[in-house]
């Protein structure tokens, strides 16, 4: 099994000099599933090989908020880099629908370094794309009214589930934004009026 990538870093030489599932372990997780623990040292590193993973953190009154998505090919550079220093994790990764996760052990991705270059590629292109979704983040929360934060969060969910309709409830989107689900009710309405989404039970489709 190759991890499936379109990261150019993992060339295609790479790919056919090792399979990289020899390395590390494979696991499957089910919707909702904890990958990766926040305050858990990190002794292997994940790589998405099928399905979606959602990278959050919690404050002290355990609100969460939602950080960026894993797709297949991506590991979690928060996580890759506790793992290289040997920190504990500062974020928590669950399983956005059934997925499959390569773990490697740290000690085997300091040898992918150092024998192939081509995973320094990897690491920059990942580090690039996740600080650019940290900053939309970042923006999102110090300019941007709840409105604009809602809907940016259903465009961008529905692009990583790779269709138009959610299964969420009222209560799950206010605890991944970090706001009351009273807000967020208030607002699908005024979007559904405005012809932004259509609501059902326990669905939005946007339109």
């Amino acid at each position: 099994m190759k991890v499936p990538t379109d990261l150019s870093s993992l060339t295609d030489t790479l790919e056919s000099d090792m399979d990289l599932s020899d390395l590390g372990i494979t696991k499957q997780f089910a919707p909702g599933e904890t990958i990766v623990a926040e305050d858990a040292p990190v002794r292997s590193i994940p790589i998405v090989t099928k399905g979606s993973i959602k990278v959050l953190q919690s404050d002290d009154t355990f609100k969460e908020m939602v950080l960026y998505y894993l797709r297949p090919g991506e590991t979690c550079i928060m996580s890759f880099l506790a793992g290289l220093y040997h920190d504990t994790s500062k974020v928590k990764a669950v399983a956005e629908e059934e997925s499959e996760v390569l773990f490697i052990p740290v000690v085997k991705i300091h040898n992918l370094i150092k024998g192939h270059p081509e995973w320094l590629n990897y690491i920059f292109q990942i580090y690039h794309k996740r600080f650019e979704e940290l900053l939309e983040v970042v923006d999102a929360v110090a300019f941007k009214n709840m409105d604009e934060r809602l809907l940016q969060f259903l465009e961008k969910r529905c692009e990583v589930m790779e269709t138009d309709t959610l299964s969420m409830t009222h209560d799950q989107l206010a605890q991944e934004l970090g706001t009351a689900r009273e807000v967020i009710s208030r607002l699908l309405k005024k979007m559904e009026a405005e012809g932004l989404v259509e609501l059902g039970r326990n669905k939005i489709r946007l339109m």
